[in-house]
């Protein structure tokens, strides 16, 4: 009788014998939870770009052409029509990104199903949705949910002319080509990525590669003419739009290498060569096909470099991390290349369930994370409870970059684009509008209404974001003589001033100068100081 004791199975084999259907559902849980994370932020307050999509489309469809400057007014046709079925709270809006992104999630695993097996798929399009960029614009009310999408369909469909010969599918191409600048000009970097792509993997088919790109060509051209005023109005405009500070490497590094992904490859990779070394069978893994790298490559990098080279080099500062969204899907995809050649099964679940379960853990106990980003929201609340007590003007400076070029729309602020953010957050007393900086059109303005309101001996209130204070600084330099200034807050980044005449009107009724303003009023209203 042999009394030899058999050795235990390593965890590797019995991983490596799961079976199919368990590791998929595992997988698939795995995403659903990527997804789930978008939710955090669902319901939290629009913030400023946010109620510039609302602002374009609260006039109805007729005006939205006008109100978007004949630039990607796709998205806002279709967020105008759900407006209208499903409604305009916070969360409505949000949904149709959601579902965009959706979209945008079932086509680049079926890109992944392209290049890799249904497992590295998976891992692809799990690495796609907890990328921090597109966690932020799935629920972004914006256009770039939709760009995604169509980037993604247009991904799918020049791999997929890979085997194809068909003028028709050549056609589409060019034409979801052309589709991904109608929702935003910025994506226009990934085009170069394209042609790369498109003449490397049709090298061998010298009969059909000339006629299938005029093809797409001719039908890109035609669909993209009636956006070359919109063209032509961004670049003849380009300076009014800049306010990114130059990029730094540091950017482009957390974009290649997202929150928790390399640590947790590093783990991963640490993992499989210490398995390695204990084991005495080398189980084989992938290896890199020429073909795949160069798609993966290109379609992750070329877009990126461009975008960072373009603002690094000119003054034109376009490296915000939204503008880099189109870069996402082809960096997830090397990504999934790396996972494949250097991981096993049980090394890539490893892998999977580490990242997802890290990341939820991160955003879900994360508070700042149910904030979408800075909202003028709890500001302007602040504002209407103590101003209207007794109608005090409210100065208030815009936080969009575009208002420090033109004049401002007095008497029209609250139905300008500059102020967007009261289509919203609405506010019933009368608005002042400022420019976003401290120039002469600020100064101009500012000084006219202080002198209007020390005349009146009436109090007043003055608001602005943090690319502001100067301005608040500077008006309240100015009123001092005749002001006493307070700070009512600053709420997300939102200060708010309130300016009280040291010398008050003499009210209806016949009170003494120096004797308060309706005090009980004012001061029942008035907010707690933070």
């Amino acid at each position: 009788m042999d009394t030899t004791l058999a050795k235990p199975k390593s965890t590797r084999g019995r991983l490596s014998r799961i079976p199919s259907p368990v590791l998929y559902a595992i997988y698939a849980l795995a995403l659903a939870v990527s997804i789930s994370i978008w939710f955090i932020a669902i319901r939290a307050p629009l913030w400023t770009d946010e109620t510039g999509s609302y602002w374009v489309i609260k006039d109805g469809i007729s005006q939205i052409w006008s109100h978007t400057g004949m630039c990607f007014p796709s998205y806002f046709y279709i967020l105008w029509l759900w407006a209208k079925v499903v409604g305009t709270s916070e969360v409505a809006l949000r949904s149709l990104s959601i579902l965009a992104m959706l979209g945008a999630v079932w086509l680049l695993y079926l890109v992944a199903r392209e290049l890799f097996s249904r497992e590295i798929a998976f891992l692809a399009t799990i690495i796609f949705c907890l990328h921090p960029i597109l966690i932020f614009e799935s629920v972004d009310v914006r256009p770039y949910a939709f760009a995604m999408l169509v980037t993604n369909a247009a991904i799918l469909v020049l791999l997929r002319m890979r085997r194809s010969d068909s003028n028709w599918l050549a056609a589409v191409f060019g034409l979801l080509a052309a589709a991904i600048l109608y929702f935003h000009f910025i994506f226009a970097t990934i085009l170069p990525a394209f042609v790369i792509v498109f003449f490397y993997i049709k090298t061998g088919n010298r009969k059909t590669i000339w006629r299938q790109f005029g093809v797409a060509t001719a039908v890109f051209v035609l669909a993209f003419l009636p956006l070359i005023p919109g063209l032509y109005f961004m670049f003849h405009t380009a300076g009014s739009h800049v306010y990114e500070a130059p990029p730094q490497i540091g950017d482009l590094l957390w974009t290649l290498l997202p929150a928790l992904l390399p640590f947790v490859f590093c783990g991963s990779l640490l993992v499989a060569g210490l398995l390695d070394a204990f084991s005495r069978k080398r189980v084989s893994k992938g290896h890199f096909e020429g073909w795949r790298v160069v798609v993966c490559v290109s379609l992750g990098l070329i877009p990126l470099l461009i975008l960072y080279g373009v603002s690094a080099a000119t003054p034109i500062h376009t490296f915000a991390a939204r503008h880099r969204t189109d870069a996402i899907p082809g960096l997830a995809l090397c990504w999934a290349l790396l996972i494949e050649r250097y991981f096993n099964r049980p090394v890539r679940l490893l892998f999977c369930v580490a990242l997802v379960a890290c990341t939820a853990y991160l955003y879900f106990t994360n508070t700042a994370a149910r904030e979408h980003s800075v909202t003028w929201k709890y500001a302007l609340e602040i504002v209407q409870k103590d101003a209207s007590v007794d109608n005090a003007p409210l100065l208030m400076c815009s936080d969009f970059p575009e208002a420090d070029y033109v004049p401002m729309p007095l008497g029209l602020a609250k139905t300008s684009r500059f102020f967007a953010p009261l289509s919203y957050y609405k506010v019933t007393v009368p608005v002042v509008p400022l420019p976003r900086a401290l120039n002469e059109e600020a100064i101009r303005v500012g000084s006219q209404s202080l002198a209007e309101a020390t005349r009146k001996h009436e109090r007043f209130l003055a608001m602005g974001y943090e690319h502001s204070y100067e301005t608040l600084d500077w008006l309240s330099r100015q009123a001092s003589a005749d002001y006493t200034v307070q700070n009512l807050g600053i709420f997300d980044k939102i200060k708010v001033l309130e300016f009280d005449p040291r010398v008050p009107a003499i009210p209806p009724g016949g009170r003494a100068w120096g004797q308060p303003l309706r005090p009980s009023a004012k001061a029942a209203s008035r907010p707690a100081r933070p």
